[in-house]
């Protein structure tokens, strides 16, 4: 049985950023939504808190999506 690790397939991953940035997105704005509905405070409060920690990962993988594009460009070298 071989044990060797597989190589590092990058080819989709600007691919897979993407679908998470989209995903990402749309949740954000589904908690807006929810958020302008609710009069709960602790949900509204919760659902804040989350947004505010999306929008810091979308900052992240959009950080990510510009070095794999670069990457991707240079043939991964």
């Amino acid at each position: 049985m071989d044990k060797r690790p597989k190589p590092d397939d990058r080819r989709d991953n600007v691919e897979k950023i993407q679908f998470n940035i989209d995903n990402t997105i749309k949740n954000y704005r589904l908690a807006e939504e929810m958020i302008s509905k609710t009069d709960d405070e602790k949900t509204k409060r919760e659902l804040k808190e989350k947004n505010k920690r999306r929008l810091e990962s979308l900052e992240a993988m959009r950080e990510e999506i510009r070095e794999e594009a670069i990457a991707k460009e240079n043939n991964y070298k």
